[in-house]
């Protein structure tokens, strides 16, 4: 590049830090951003999902004089499917909930970027070898100068943090006839239990496609790819799919967060950045690894910021993610619950009883909005695990959590 400096660079164009791009070229259109991504492509290869009611109106950013439609319109062009519900079938119960749903792809996400953004403001292929004072390093020589710069190259591990992980594989099949599925299956938890609580996930996006996703809640992040293709290739024979190819596949290992000590997760993760952004931020739902609402909300409020100096926007960023920390203390709860107190076999008889209880009450609970009146009604009546554990699991005993990271604090 001619001139390589900038106002704000971006390190990692996966989900968060793509977002925050894209926000800034909609609604910041005079800052000058440089979103530098090590792959090939923008967004990896990843399906991501979302309620209709996770981008809810955000009157804050009115009071800042910014967008207040949740997102919707920043998400729109990244839509490449939706649906007016979807299924849940757990042993001898299956609801259909009326939610609108919907599918981003990481193919949709690059072509946003390049739409949006000029082509010298996307930089792949470039492995950043580290952050000096106000300066981006990259591993073959290159520096990009930049007023502000925001790490969102995701976590990898979550240093004073514990709980379990969230692992998957998925595969979009293409069915030599049409699968006949018309609506999503969230959760499909009549598949053997094994390995922690188990559930398939399917997303019709044609007739004749089909994306499932083999899903574990575990205590340990092994991956066994050729053991869940099986498993997958199982479930589409079982359903009657005779499948013609893989189009593509995908595979995920995600912290879910029971326990942590917030305060020195951040200065341990500290590489020079200003600020922090998505997993590296621990800007993820606690109990469902979910990141989608959260790294919408966040690139929406990044816009409302007047003043993108270094200092300011660490201080904005810590704020932000210290308070939705403080806010998910009572989903950590929760996965202490389901991780402690219930054994692996039976962590389904708890999503089985949540999938029960009120359509509205599971749409706040997504989207990290669960009123008080919600966590009332989730912990009343009898547990679906044995009290004992229950009541050990929420003084912090229990089974032993699976650890994130070098330490495990004892601060909850």
């Amino acid at each position: 590049m001619d001139d390589p400096s900038c106002h704000i660079a971006i390190l990692g164009g996966g989900l968060a830090g793509s977002l925050i791009a894209l926000a800034m070229a909609r609604y910041r259109p005079e800052l000058r951003v440089q979103l530098i991504e090590r792959g090939a492509s923008l967004g990896g290869n990843h399906v991501w999902s979302f309620f209709a009611s996770d981008l809810a109106n955000d009157p804050a950013n009115d009071l800042a004089g910014g967008p207040t439609d949740g997102g919707r319109a920043l998400v729109e062009p990244l839509i490449a499917a939706r649906w007016d519900g979807y299924d849940v079938h757990f042993p001898g119960f299956s609801r259909r909930l009326a939610a609108p749903y919907a599918s981003v792809t990481s193919a949709r996400l690059d072509a946003a970027l390049r739409s949006a953004l000029p082509p010298a403001a996307i930089l792949t292929g470039a492995d950043v070898r580290g952050i000096d004072g106000s300066q981006v390093l990259l591993a073959d020589g290159r520096t990009i100068r930049a007023e502000a710069i925001i790490d969102a190259r995701g976590a990898g591990a979550l240093p004073h943090m514990a709980g379990g992980w969230q692992k998957f594989a998925g595969q979009l099949l293409r069915t030599k006839a049409p699968h006949g599925l018309e609506r999503p299956v969230v959760m499909d938890a009549r598949v053997e239990q094994v390995g922690g609580y188990r559930f398939v996930y399917a997303l019709p996006f044609s007739p004749d496609t089909v994306f499932v996703e083999d899903t574990y809640y575990a205590d340990d992040p092994a991956l066994d790819l050729p053991l869940l293709r099986e498993r997958i290739a199982a479930y589409a024979q079982g359903a009657g799919w005779q499948v013609e190819a893989v189009e593509y596949e995908e595979t995920g290992v995600l912290p879910v967060i029971a326990a942590g000590d917030f305060e020195a997760f951040w200065a341990a993760g500290d590489c020079g950045a200003d600020l922090r952004a998505g997993a590296r931020a621990a800007l993820i739902h606690p109990l469902t690894s979910y990141s989608f609402p959260d790294a919408v909300r966040f690139a929406m409020y990044l816009t409302t910021l007047d003043k993108f100096s270094g200092i300011g926007l660490g201080r904005a960023g810590h704020a932000w993610a210290a308070n939705h920390w403080r806010g998910g203390r009572y989903y950590r709860m929760l996965t202490r619950m389901l991780f402690a107190a219930a054994p692996p076999e039976a962590r389904w008889r708890v999503l089985e009883r949540f999938y029960r209880l009120p359509e509205p009450l599971v749409e706040r609970f997504y989207a990290g909005r669960s009123t008080l009146a919600d966590r009332a009604r989730l912990l009343a009546g009898k547990p679906p695990v044995p009290l004992g554990a229950a009541l050990a699991s929420l003084l912090g005993g229990g089974r032993p959590l699976a650890d994130l990271g070098p330490k495990m604090s004892k601060s909850l």
